[in-house]
């Protein structure tokens, strides 16, 4: 009982948290970088200044000599999908942990969805699909994905973005937007991520700490990994160390970088260290930027 009622708080407190950035959000930026199922033609009208210049209609702009555009109405009806990696690297944060930073930024998004009538579903991944809750709308169906977010125990410590996101395309029959939030410490996903790409809109959000980007000199460190319980033993003040640890976790951050560049995925990159509202705000910008209505 005292579990559940500490759920119950923390799950207040996100949502009081994040709320001021999700109005934000909701007042156009969400519904804009994203669109729903279809569009549906609604007429022709003369252009305004404000319009976007490449809805413009160009044959009636030349046969009638001066500028007209189409005008669509959205059909919204879209279905938001998280996959939230719930391995035990997750667990790792020199400030907060990784885990929970991506639990706030998905409540965020969520309450945004929430915000523009959209359906919400969850996937809580690990070296499977450890859980599954379809898309449903309402703000109590949110609390309730948030609530197991928060309180879930994953069987697995291990990651397998292969597996899973294998797993996740034969669910997902119906175009959806999904989100996929993890540090991508995993074998090749590629293959599957694409898969997804090709019939859904797909968003990756990495969220790592800085500590695994560099690393102070502060002596011998042993580090153990999460996942496996294999430790190791490092002298970090060596110089020669912290150069090869940096030069292996960029090249890491070029690799995926690349890989979402090639898929045509849109990346997000969070820090579990620093607030994530700079560069979600300017996801969402750039994203709108390249929306055509």
């Amino acid at each position: 009982m005292h579990e559940a009622a500490e759920i119950i708080r923390q799950v207040k407190r996100i949502d009081l948290f994040t709320r001021r950035l999700v109005d934000g959000l909701a007042a156009g930026q969400y519904r804009s970088a994203f669109k729903g199922t279809g569009i549906e033609f609604s007429e022709i009208r003369e252009y305004y200044t404000s319009d976007d210049p490449r809805a413009i209609d160009w044959k009636v702009t030349a046969r009638m000599n001066r500028p007209f555009v189409k005008q669509y109405l959205e059909e919204r009806d879209l279905r938001v999908y998280f996959a939230f990696d719930l391995s035990a690297s997750g667990n790792f944060g020199s400030e907060i942990e990784k885990k929970r930073k991506a639990i706030e930024l998905a409540a965020s998004l969520m309450f945004s969805a929430l915000k523009n009538n959209d359906a919400v579903g969850l996937f809580l991944i690990t070296d499977h699909v450890e859980k599954f809750v379809p898309a449903r709308k309402g703000r109590k169906h949110v609390l309730k994905l948030l609530s197991a977010l928060l309180s879930f125990e994953p069987a697995s410590k291990k990651t397998d973005l292969n597996a899973c996101l294998g797993e996740i395309s034969k669910v997902l029959h119906r175009r959806c937007l999904l989100f996929v939030l993890s540090d991508f410490y995993s074998p090749d996903f590629s293959k599957p991520l694409k898969m997804l790409r090709a019939r859904h809109d797909v968003v990756a959000i990495s969220i790592t700490d800085s500590r695994e980007h560099n690393i102070p000199s502060i002596g011998l460190v042993e580090f153990e990994d999460e996942e496996t319980g294999e430790q190791l033993l490092v002298d970090t003040s060596d110089p020669a160390f912290r150069a090869n640890y940096e030069k292996l976790a960029k090249e890491r951050q070029n690799f995926l970088t690349n890989l979402f560049r090639k898929s045509k995925i849109d990346q997000i990159d969070i820090f579990s260290d620093a607030p994530y509202e700079v560069p979600l705000r300017r996801f969402f910008h750039n994203r709108s930027k390249k929306a055509i209505y």
